[in-house]
This record gives C-alpha cells, structure tokens and sequence, in this order.
C-alpha cells in the first residue's frame, strides 16, 4: 500500500515538474502581474465620470507598500495627459526671485526617498452616519503606502528666497479642475516633497504625473497632483476646496477649517468585511495602522467584542507617518464574535471608539473619520460590518 502510494504521487509530481519545464510566453518590456490574481480597485460612481474615486483593496494587500497600480485615486476633474518636457513649476508671490523650472531642472536637484501613508480626508466618512460599507476597501479603501522620490520643498524656497511676513503658501494644479490649497509655510519648510517617483518608478498620471506634493500626515487634498504653481503668500486663498470642500461641519452648525492632520487610525483587514472562514482554528489576524502626527508606537486588538484587548506585534521597520502592519495568532472557537484594533501613537493619542468621535464630532462631518472599526464573525464564519 506505502509503495502504491509514493508511486501515485511521484507520478502527480512528475506530471507538474514535467508542465513546469515546458515553454511560458517570451520576455515583454514591462512587467505584468499574474493573471490568477484579482485584486482591482473599487470605483465610486458619480455623475461625471472624471470627478470620482477609486479605493485601495486594503484586504489583498501584504507588507506596507501599496503598488502604484491600486494606489487609491481622488479626482476633480480627471487625468490629464501632460508632456513633462513641455510642463513649468512657477514660484512666486512673496518670494525674492521668481522661478520657472523644467522637470529636468528639478530632477538635477538633490533629491530624497521617504515612505509615506496618503489618506483621503473623505476616507471612511460613511462611517459617521448610516452608510457604512460591506467591506475594508469600501469603508476604509481611501488610503495608500509607497516610496516618493522628489526634492525637499525647503530647498526651492532657500533658492527663491522667501520674504518676511510670508506665512502659506498656495499650491495649484494643472488639471481641469485646477485644485488650490492653502498650506502653511511651516509645513512646506518642515517635511514636504516635490515628488516625481513614486515606488521606484516615475509618477502614474493618476498619481500626478510629473509632479505633485507630498505633504506627510496630512489629508491627501492638500497633496496637489500635476503640480503647476506655487505661491507664496500672507494668509490662505480660501479657494473653493478648502471652504465648501474638506471642512469639517460640527453638531453646533459650525465648521472646522484647515483641520490637515489625520489622526492615528487602524483597521483590522483579515478578517474583515466580506470574507469567510473556512471553519474554526488557527488564523493570523492583521491590520494596518498609521497616523498623521508620529510613529505608531502600540496596536491593541480584541476578538471578544471589546471585553478585552491585547497587544499585537508590529511588523519592523516602523516609519513615522507610514503604514505599520500589525499581526496576532488568534484561534477562532466557531462562536459569533466581534474583532476590532485600535492604534496609540507617539504622542500618546488613543483612536477613539465611534461612541466617542461622534459624541464630541456629531454624525455630519463625513471628514476626517478615526473611530474603531467593528467587524462581526457569524458563527458560518461569514465576516460583516457591525454597523451595516
């Protein structure tokens, strides 16, 4: 029986050895990922087909880089096809020499790598009312990892020379919907990048080809994409994306402005929204955390709907204002349950339960969303969201 046995499977993997050494398609002048894998980014649907989004598929995702290809996308006024040899930077306003530069003249520069987390202010604002998603990329899919390649800001302003009194700066796009936003000069002297790489390649079109800004820990709005102008000034525009738009409408009628950072956030992406378990055992729960202000220093996650938490382990190396991925062996039992994680980081902020954001926040916002987030495993071990 033991010598029918190793035949039977000496002849299945001859068979496969035999299928692997046969010939596979040619070499081709740019890479393509397997065509067994599936994972695409969702789209929101809107009534003009350029001004929409699509979100990142957080649950397919490994490590903490997003590649280029499903790197979430925000637009106003949809993608424009520029000609780099053709486009301009342009800084001016209260600056003591005006510059026109050539990409080619900014790629001379001294530039940097940095990995950095670029999150939608929008991302996971249905969570503030009713409208909650099935599933992570839906409810949290507005948010992405990657290496930028670029040249400090600070050094294009040492060139200029900024004058005194100059306290924001105002960046522009180039495409249809000429995006503006204000920033303060502070920021763009601290840690903000020219970026024109993005994972070791140049810039999608869909991520601002040639040039956008990074501006790290701060709501992707205000990372212009398709760079054209930069201008220094005295106060903000008050530009129509940054007063109807990115405001943050509080329970007394006001409205927040200017609120840039994002907040320390997790979310738990296996298992979450939409998937299934198999049966009970063994799993690896994971997630991702990040925040705007630091390094995420502590990830807690509980599997027993809050009763009790413990600490996850982090996976190395931990970047300031970069995703960190978080992982805990967890043995499901085959009894409905509740999972969720939260993120302390080094400032000591602690993400918020929903109860907790929106009691001080209210539910009209539909910014700058950082609650908990509750996924439900069904006894079939079907995964849902808790507040759908």
């Amino acid at each position: 029986m033991k010598r029918r046995r190793v035949l039977q499977l000496g002849a299945v993997l001859g068979g496969g050895l035999l299928r692997a050494g046969e010939l596979g398609r040619p070499l081709g002048p740019y890479g393509e990922r397997s065509p067994f894998e599936k994972a695409v980014r969702w789209r929101r649907e809107s009534k003009t087909p350029e001004a929409g989004s699509s979100f990142t598929p957080l649950a397919d995702s490994y490590g903490i880089l997003t590649p280029s290809a499903l790197h979430y996308e925000r637009h106003h006024g949809g993608v424009p096809a520029i000609d780099p040899a053709r486009h301009r930077l342009i800084l001016q306003g209260m600056v003591e020499r005006p510059l026109i530069l050539t990409v080619g003249e900014i790629k001379r520069l001294p530039s940097v790598s940095r990995i950095y987390v670029v999150e939608c202010g929008g991302n996971s604002g249905g969570e503030w009312g009713a409208k909650t998603a099935p599933d992570v990329q839906r409810s949290h899919g507005l948010v992405s990892c990657s290496e930028w390649t670029g040249v400090p800001l600070k050094l294009l302003f040492e060139e200029v020379g900024v004058r005194a009194g100059a306290s924001w700066i105002i960046a522009e796009g180039a495409d249809a919907g000429r995006v503006q936003r204000s920033i303060p000069i502070a920021k763009a002297m601290d840690d903000m990048l020219l970026a024109y790489g993005q994972n070791g390649e140049a810039l999608r079109p869909e991520q601002g080809y040639p040039l956008r800004l990074i501006v790290p820990g701060w709501e992707g709005a205000t990372h212009i994409k398709w760079l054209q102008r930069i201008v220094v000034a005295d106060q903000p525009y008050q530009s129509r994306d940054e007063t109807s738009k990115y405001t943050d409408l509080m329970p007394d009628g006001k409205a927040r402005q200017f609120t840039f950072v994002m907040e320390a956030k997790s979310v738990v992406t296996f298992p979450s929204g939409g998937q299934t378990l198999p049966g009970p055992g063994l799993y690896e729960l994971t997630g991702l955390a990040w925040s705007g202000r630091g390094r995420i220093e502590r990830v807690e996650v509980t599997s027993d709907g809050g009763r009790s938490w413990q600490a996850a382990q982090l996976q190395e190396p931990r970047l300031r204002l970069a995703w960190v991925r978080f992982r805990l062996p967890w043995r499901w039992d085959g009894k409905e349950t509740v999972i969720a994680s939260r993120s302390i980081d080094e400032t000591g902020y602690v993400q918020p339960s929903r109860e907790a954001l929106t009691a001080v926040r209210g539910t009209n916002s539909g910014f700058h969303y950082n609650g908990i987030k509750l996924w439900k495993v069904g006894a079939d071990g079907r995964v849902t969201n808790v507040e759908a």
